[in-house]
């Protein structure tokens, strides 16, 4: 009985991130690779989460995820961005120095994580320019460490994303050359605020068995 209990609540927490990532306009590969659900019980989960809610409308992205590290340094306002973003994976404890982040083998826990800092980020971030889909790749990137780092700005010290190739001293985008407007200025994504995600996405708790958040 034990033994169907846990199950139940293993399919159970898979199932409920599997809705928050739909949410957050996820694609089948990203809701794939964070629950480990297949691919026909994903579709079933998103045709049966558009009928029971008709009134709200999830966009189903398609083709593939994003692949690309440059995004992250395109320009001075999404680099600023990703550093938000990564301080938020840092401060949630998906991104740490203690522990490195395995892409072939995530667990729903660091799934909800990622749920927790994107959301984060979208409440702080008036204008988000990040997707969820970049938010989920950069944090691989950020395990993988082979192209982006983490580092500190050798002007004042803020967290920064930095290409792993340059020999340059890092640097934020303030302290780089001016600045593209405050972080509430630029021009939003449609429908990406925190207030307006769907229920799936908005109202999902953080499974009892995530722990304290370590701010360190």
């Amino acid at each position: 009985m034990r033994i169907t209990d846990d199950r139940y609540c293993r399919d159970r927490l898979r199932f409920d991130l599997a809705l928050r990532l739909i949410g957050h306009e996820a694609r089948t590969h990203t809701i794939r690779t964070w629950t480990g659900l297949t691919e026909d019980r994903v579709r079933k989960l998103y045709r049966t989460y558009l009928a029971e809610h008709p009134g709200e409308y999830v966009a189903r992205r398609r083709g593939k995820s994003p692949q690309r590290c440059s995004y992250f340094l395109r320009s001075p306002r999404v680099q600023q961005e990703a550093a938000v973003l990564a301080g938020l994976f840092c401060m949630v404890g998906i991104v740490s120095r203690e522990s490195r982040l395995d892409p072939r083998a995530l667990s729903v826990a660091q799934g909800e994580l990622l749920c927790i800092a994107y959301e984060m980020y979208l409440a702080l971030v008036a204008a988000p320019r990040i997707s969820f889909e970049h938010a989920a790749f950069l944090v691989i990137a950020l395990a993988r460490g082979d192209e982006l780092a983490l580092r500190h700005c050798a002007e004042c010290g803020a967290l920064t994303i930095a290409d792993c190739y340059t020999l340059r001293a890092s640097a934020c985008s303030a302290c780089a050359g001016p600045a593209r407007g405050p972080l509430s200025c630029a021009p939003a994504l449609p429908g990406r605020r925190a207030r307006d995600l769907p229920a799936a996405a908005r109202g999902t708790p953080a499974p009892a068995q995530l722990g304290p958040i370590d701010r360190d």
